[in-house]
């Protein structure tokens, strides 16, 4: 080709490259722009999305605000109601209490005296037994730690005599009020009194050594220096009968327990009262009691000490006395004293309860379950007995 050809085609290719350099300019500026609408879009969305968000969180908080002021009168409604329900509840619980007029408890000097000196015509008598029981305590089976549940002194417990599951709890040692709960699983489950029957007895008790037995319960009165022992049908909500204890100037039956001054105790034979004078104030009496009448049926003194006594109960005609010491230890039966002979206290078993807490304010023996429902410093604890006759121990 020649030198002219070549200078013919350099001004074609400058024109050439000119429009494809244009074509490639506009298809930048093409592209820039389209990135700048989707980033105008962007921006719009997302302003728009930022907007909403702050809407939704101001209705979020609105919505949070009403749900407080309904938390807030709902709660209000709540507490209301339940004032309402314990109002109804001690309006029950007393129209239950109205009892017909409750037989004369006033002392009979008279006859108290008479009681005495009929009693101690036969203290000390040797006691023909009603059953063949022959059974004693060979140890302690098994030990159950149930709830702890209201004061550090009371009393729980089942019917001595009947088939009843209702379990009665007397918190502390002077109330007049008896919680029932139906079954065990109530009482086990449910920490407030809430779930409880309520019974409010006609006089105030004291002590813990009170006893529910055939459907009636026997409780400890305290009038002036006598007691008098109550008995209260649970059915009808009735005083059915009540006497003075004849013993004169009573104390404290147990060292470590102060507050009981008799213990209504419950065994195969029938029915028990543990007590203590100052006539022999070292040592703990016994005394078997007629559960129709109240009467003194026979009366001993016992050779079992007072001191370090924590509780007792009675097994087969025979007298089971726990001890302990003030420092918390060891519980124990240490004294035993069979009223009708058969037991020698030489030949008893050393039965020993584990010790857990502090010091056990009450301790109720079920012949029928041959086991011990005990209060030990606010908790509730059954003791399962092992059992063995009286001549194999």
């Amino acid at each position: 080709m020649g030198p002219w050809r070549c200078l013919l085609l350099l001004p074609l290719l400058a024109l050439a490259l000119r429009a494809q350099q244009q074509q490639f300019m506009e298809y930048v500026e093409r592209r820039l722009t389209l990135l700048e609408e989707r980033i105008s879009q962007w921006h719009d969305q997302s302003s728009r999305y930022s907007t909403e968000l702050r809407d939704f969180k101001n209705q979020v908080l609105g919505m949070l605000e009403a749900a407080e002021k309904e938390r807030e009168a709902m709660r209000a409604e709540v507490e209301s109601t339940a004032v309402r329900v314990d109002r109804l509840e001690r309006e029950v619980d007393y129209l239950e209490t109205q009892n017909p007029a409750p037989p004369c408890v006033e002392v009979d000097e008279t006859l108290m005296e008479k009681q005495v000196a009929t009693a101690k015509q036969r203290k000390n008598e040797k006691y023909t037994k009603l059953t063949d029981c022959s059974d004693t305590i060979a140890s302690v089976r098994a030990m159950k730690i149930l709830k702890r549940f209201g004061s550090t002194s009371g009393l729980w417990t089942k019917d001595a005599a009947g088939n009843s599951e209702k379990i009665y709890v007397f918190d502390g040692t002077a109330n007049d009020t008896v919680y029932v709960f139906p079954r065990m699983r109530e009482f086990t489950l449910f920490s407030a009194t809430r779930k409880a029957a309520r019974i409010k007895l006609p006089y105030p008790w004291v002590g813990t050594g009170h006893l529910v037995y055939d459907g009636h319960l026997y409780y400890i009165r305290q009038q002036g220096p006598s007691f008098q022992v109550i008995k209260f049908n649970l059915a009808n909500k009735t005083v059915v009968d009540s006497s003075v204890f004849p013993a004169e100037e009573q104390i404290p039956v147990f060292g470590l327990s102060p507050f009981t001054y008799i213990e209504v105790a419950a065994d195969e034979e029938g029915l028990w009262a543990i007590y203590a004078t100052k006539e022999d104030e070292k040592n703990i009496c016994l005394a078997k009691l007629d559960p129709a009448s109240l009467d003194i049926e026979q009366m001993w003194d016992t050779p079992c000490p007072r001191e370090n006594a924590e509780g007792a109960f009675v097994v087969c005609g025979a007298l089971h006395v726990v001890y302990n010491t003030r420092l918390p230890s060891r519980s124990r039966v240490q004294c035993v004293f069979d009223v009708s002979g058969t037991l020698a206290p030489e030949d008893a078993s050393l039965v020993y309860f584990p010790k857990r807490y502090g010091s056990h304010s009450s301790m109720k023996y079920s012949p029928r379950e041959r086991q011990v429902y005990a209060w030990d410093d606010g908790y509730q604890i059954i003791y399962r007995m092992e059992m063995k006759k009286k001549m194999e121990v």
